[in-house]
Parts: structure tokens; sequence; C-alpha cells
């Protein structure tokens, strides 16, 4: 392996690519351990800040991770999460059908805060606005990979179940329905990436210049009020999300212009 000193692209870019190549091609499998910062800047003829580049760059990626006092390893294959309104609700409005057996969802906390402006824009209230919300996370068997919460009105959840501190044994969206008596008809998914707070950069263990995806999922009845206020974010680099659907055939035109006839 070698870099083109005289080439546009930076050293530490060069690197970057030829060991993706390397990873992809499998030269090095998931778990297993890349050779130390030293021993790349020797093979690749560079300074070691220029292989820690390297490195950093790939761990933003999440192609890499560091372990501490460990060394660098190749991470695990991309997490693939259906989490927009068609896996939560699944076809059936069943929760979707593996999430427990790939996931665990850990509830954290329920009280009430004051609305975040997309939380009290979504539901046309003043920001700070004290709302309930439910906070969860859910982990693989080694890690992180979601941060969530649950917003309600406090006058809509107020005295019910939902200010609980517990799981409950079917999906939160089926809870609500029936101590609200309110039913969920339609729900918008809004997915932006964005830096993460210094709170979720730890969480998700993860550094604070890596990406997130973050969904606001908002929730209506059949009146179009807002029943409920979703967010989840995840590690950007470390997930996918796919969305399978079907495309309508063209349809004949129901009344063809068949042109001026000459007499």
């Amino acid at each position: 392996m070698s870099i083109n000193p005289g080439a546009a692209e930076f050293p530490h870019r060069q690197i970057a690519a030829q060991l993706r190549e390397r990873i992809r091609r499998g030269d090095w499998q998931p778990g297993e351990r890349l050779p130390s910062i030293p021993a790349m800047a020797e093979m690749f003829g560079v300074a070691k800040q220029t292989v820690q580049r390297t490195v950093d760059q790939l761990r933003v990626e999440g192609i890499l991770i560091t372990k501490p006092g460990s060394g660098t390893y190749v991470r695990g294959t991309r997490r693939r999460l259906n989490r927009l309104s068609r896996g939560r609700y699944g076809a059936h409005r069943g929760y979707h059908a593996d999430l427990a057996a790939r996931y665990r969802q850990q509830l954290t906390g329920v009280g009430r805060e004051a609305a975040p402006p997309e939380v009290a824009d979504a539901f046309g209230v003043r920001d700070g606005t004290e709302m309930l919300v439910r906070r969860h996370v859910v982990r693989t068997d080694d890690a992180t990979v979601e941060v969530g919460a649950s917003w309600f009105r406090v006058t809509d959840a107020s005295g019910t179940s939902l200010e609980r501190h517990e799981a409950f044994g079917r999906p939160l969206y089926q809870e609500a329905e029936e101590v609200l008596d309110r039913r969920y008809t339609s729900a918008t998914d809004t997915i932006s990436a964005r830096q993460p707070s210094r709170e979720e950069a730890e969480i998700l263990q993860i550094r604070p210049d890596t990406p997130v995806l973050h969904l606001l999922h908002v929730a209506f009845d059949e009146t179009r009020k807002p029943i409920e206020v979703a967010q989840a974010t995840w590690p950007g680099p470390m997930t996918t999300l796919t969305e399978e659907y079907r495309i309508p055939g063209p349809t004949p035109d129901p009344d063809p212009d068949p042109g001026l006839a000459l007499a």
C-alpha cells in the first residue's frame, strides 16, 4: 500500500480510500483489529498524525471503532432499521415483527417537561409548554442504537397509564389509543441530519462530530389533530433506513383525444 504525494487528494484521504477497499474486499473482517497506528504509518510512509486523521475519518463514517487500550477494529455491518411510520405500525397495526429479536427497548424516564421547539411546533403550542414525555433507548447486544422520546399533551394524558413509569406489553400507540379514546389514522415522518447533542453522543457512544439521523414523527387522529409527537435519534454512519413500496402502473386515459378529423 502506498500513497501518491503528487495527487490532489490529501494523504489521509488516499489512505482512507485504500482501507475502505480492503475492508470491503474482506481483507479485514468485522471485529478484526487493524495494525497499530505506528505500523500503518510505516506501511504508508507517512507521519503517525496522518494515519490518526485517517482513523478519525473512518470512525466518523462508522467503518472503524477504537477501543481504548486495545486498538482499532472494523465495526460490524450497518444496523438496518425500519422505524418510519410503516415500520412502527406494521401492515396490520402491530409492532414491527422482528423488533423484539433484534433490539431491546428500555424506558428511561417518564415525566413532565417543557416541549422543545420542534415538538411545540408539531402540536401547535408555544415553545416551553409543559408536556408529558416518555423517554427510551434501544440497544443491541453491543451498543445503543436509538435515543427516543414520545410527547403527549398533559391535558390528554393526565391521570392515565401514560404517566406511569412502566413499559406496556404492547406498542405505545395501542396503549394511547385505548386510554385517550382516539385512533391513530395518519402520520408524517421528517428525517434530518445534524450533529448530536453532548448527551446524545454520550448515550450513543459516538464522537461529538459524528452526524446523527433524527426523526420527527407526528401521529394524527381522524380530525388531523396530533395525538403523539415522537423523536428518534440514530448514529448516522451506522444506520440505514430502508422503505419498500410499490410503484403504481400507468392508468388509461379516461378521455382520449382522437384529434381532429378532416371532412
